[in-house]
């Protein structure tokens, strides 16, 4: 006689069959190149998402130190670096798309939405988290245009040394650097000064800039912090004394961070 326990599997393969039933299908996997860094703990709190500044084409991405150190601090969240479209890192990983030419150029409707999808699918990957997303340079244009035109996908934002006012932030450009006509060309490149309208005013920010940034000096995010400011929108602005441009690993930033996420409020259990 067979076995009783031998014909169960069978009896449920033909129930799913003449029910219609399929398996549970996968989840998406990001648009772009993302990684996770550390292990995250079950029942993650809080979602950190790195989004790398500009480079010029060859450049190598790196800002794992930052999100190491931001992992090691917050055990109870998930932090993700992400690739950009078109960058690549230092160890071969490379997102699809095309990188603009580092003029300011980067910050287009198809790029961000690319980010903007990639968190969504974070987002629904640690579905109780939190959101909070990181900026660097051109990632933290990209992060505050995408706090304007998709606010339901993260709840906090971190901008490091943004050209948040970007016309005014290219005619500057346009002065400093030669040649001057990549900075004086036509773009598509979105200003987060005309898309802060959209960003929902339970969105809270943080920015952070060197005091000798002679890349992004800190007006051009002072005045975005201020335009944020009077729609009501709670906004740490910093400006580091002595700091130029690379500032995503200060202590003074790590701190802004968590402090951010901390007071955000927690989902229900």
């Amino acid at each position: 006689m067979r076995s009783s326990l031998f014909l169960l599997p069978l009896l449920l393969l033909a129930a799913c069959k003449s029910t219609g039933d399929k398996p549970a299908p996968s989840p998406a996997a990001p648009p772009l190149f993302t990684e996770t860094v550390g292990t995250p703990a079950r029942g993650v709190e809080t979602l950190f998402v790195v989004v790398h500044g500009d480079g010029a084409a060859g450049t190598e991405i790196d800002i794992s130190t930052f999100a190491k150190s931001l992992a090691m601090a917050e055990p109870g969240s998930a932090v993700v670096r992400l690739l950009r479209p078109g960058y690549a890192d230092g160890a071969g990983n490379q997102s699809p798309g095309t990188r603009g030419a580092g003029a300011g150029d980067d910050y287009t409707s198809d790029r961000i939405t690319l980010v903007a999808d990639t968190i969504a699918v974070l987002r629904n990957r640690y579905r109780r988290a939190r959101v909070v997303a990181i900026g660097e340079g051109g990632g933290a244009a990209i992060v505050a245009n995408l706090a304007g035109l998709r606010s339901d996908l993260i709840d906090g934002m971190v901008l490091v040394s943004c050209p948040c006012a970007l016309p005014e932030w290219r005619r500057y450009m346009a002065g400093r650097e030669k040649p001057a006509d990549p900075w004086r060309a036509k773009i598509d490149s979105l200003d987060p000064l005309q898309t802060a309208g959209g960003i929902a005013p339970s969105v809270r920010a943080a920015l952070i800039s060197g005091a000798d940034d002679k890349m992004v000096p800190a007006r051009f995010a002072r005045s975005y912090a201020e335009a944020l400011s009077l729609r009501g929108i709670a906004t740490d602005f910093r400006i580091l004394p002595e700091q130029g441009s690379h500032i995503l690993d200060d202590p003074q930033v790590m701190e802004a961070t968590r402090r951010l996420a901390s007071a955000l409020p927690r989902s229900a259990p």
